[in-house]
């Protein structure tokens, strides 16, 4: 979907010719290494036991700066949050619900430089806040945040930088 979305974006095939069939092969690996018994249904953790995963989660500076302009607008911006990224206890727990034992779990920063302006990110991730606004709003909108973001986000080289965390965790799946 992010392939996707970028393509959407800045429509370069030469891009979407290198990336596409590294996607596609990791497509087809899913029913093949996920159907431990071959039902056609994938299993978590069906290699055997083990299970280990990581996951891109946060942007909360990013968050925080799409919720409050849209509540400075008298929409209730929280409403508008199409993420959900649970704790690392609250990921825990649906493991351990799911019959694994935790390993491991780290969350860790994770600052990832943007290819270019933040607005572009915004206009990919963020349409769930800007299509709160008619389109006649949505320029201010998407310009008041990268405002309010410049100072937090923006180095000194006029880089932006996304601030991911990353939560990285192991599981065992028990007898």
């Amino acid at each position: 979907m992010a392939v996707w979305k970028m393509h959407q974006r800045w429509p370069d095939m030469a891009f979407l010719a290198e990336v596409y069939p590294k996607l596609a092969q990791w497509h087809d690996w899913w029913p093949t290494a996920r159907d431990g018994n071959k039902n056609g249904l994938l299993e978590w953790g069906s290699n055997g036991g083990g299970f280990q995963g990581a996951q891109g989660r946060g942007v909360q500076t990013i968050r925080t700066a799409l919720v409050e302009a849209l509540n400075r607008r008298g929409i209730d911006g929280e409403a508008r949050v199409p993420w959900y990224f649970p704790t690392p206890a609250e990921y825990a727990a649906r493991l351990e619900k799911g019959g694994f034992r935790v390993d491991s779990m780290t969350l860790f920063p994770r600052p990832t430089p943007l290819p270019g302006d933040v607005i572009a990110w915004l206009e990919t991730f963020g349409e769930n806040f800007i299509h709160a606004l008619a389109p006649g709003e949505r320029a201010q909108y998407v310009e008041e945040v990268r405002s309010d973001l410049e100072p937090k986000l923006r180095d000194a080289d006029g880089t932006w930088i996304a601030d991911y965390v990353r939560l990285r965790f192991a599981a065992t799946k028990r007898d």
